[in-house]
C-alpha cells in the first residue's frame, strides 16, 4: 500500500466532491462514485455473511470474492485501470457449476430465507444486482471494462446458488413461493 492514512478526515470532501485514485475530483453523486459505493456495500454484505459459520470451501470462496470486490473498487476509482479480468469471471463460473451440481433442480421460485446464512446470501445477491445496475448505467456514459459487469452478473447468480446450498447444508429445503397464498 502506498500512502498510509494517519488522519481519517481531510475536509476535502466537505463541498460535495471526492478524489479518485488518478487525482481527479468528482461530485460525490456521480455514477462512478455511486458504483464504487455499491461495490463497497456489496463487500460489506458479504463480510456480514462471512460472520456466520459456513462450510470451509464457501468461506474461502467468499473471502476471495471480497478481495476481488476490493480490486473492482480500485478499478472504478482509477478510470482506465483493469484489475478484474475474464479469469475472475471464469473462476466464478467454475464455482457456480460445482456448487449447483449438488443441488436439486429448481422447479419453483424460492423466497429468500431458510437459515440466517441463506438469507444473508440472498441479501448480498440483491445488493450485487444493484451494483451491477449502477455499473451498467456508468458504462452508458463512461468507459467501463466489460469483465467487471460480467463478474457482478455471475456473482449474483453464485450468491443465489449459495443461498440454496447453505439451506441444504443446514438440512433445510428451499423456501418455496406459493402463488396467491394470501388471496
Amino acid at each position: 500500500m502506498g500512502n498510509r492514512l494517519s488522519k481519517i478526515y481531510t475536509r476535502t470532501g466537505d463541498a460535495g466532491t471526492t478524489g479518485l485514485g488518478d487525482g481527479a475530483r468528482v461530485l460525490k453523486n456521480s455514477l462512478r462514485v455511486h458504483a464504487m459505493g455499491e461495490v463497497d456495500e456489496l463487500n460489506a454484505a458479504i463480510g456480514l455473511l462471512l460472520c456466520e459459520t459456513l462450510p470451509e470451501d464457501i468461506d474461502a470462496l467468499l473471502t476471495g470474492v471480497q478481495h476481488d470486490l476490493f480490486d473492482l473498487g480500485g478499478e472504478l476509482c482509477i478510470p482506465g485501470m483493469a484489475l478484474i479480468g475474464e479469469g475472475h469471471v471464469e473462476r466464478l463460473e467454475r464455482e457456480l457449476d460445482r456448487i449447483n451440481e449438488g443441488l436439486e433442480p429448481l422447479k419453483d421460485f424460492i423466497l429468500p430465507g431458510g437459515t440466517r446464512a441463506a438469507a444473508l446470501a440472498h441479501q448480498a445477491r440483491t445488493v450485487c444486482r444493484r451494483a451491477e445496475r449502477v455499473l451498467v448505467a456508468l458504462a452508458e456514459s463512461e468507459d467501463v471494462n466489460a469483465p467487471p459487469r460480467r463478474y457482478l452478473n455471475r456473482l449474483s447468480d453464485l450468491l443465489f446458488v449459495l443461498g440454496r446450498e447453505l439451506n441444504r447444508h443446514a438440512g433445510r429445503g428451499d423456501v418455496l413461493w406459493q402463488k396467491g397464498r394470501n388471496a
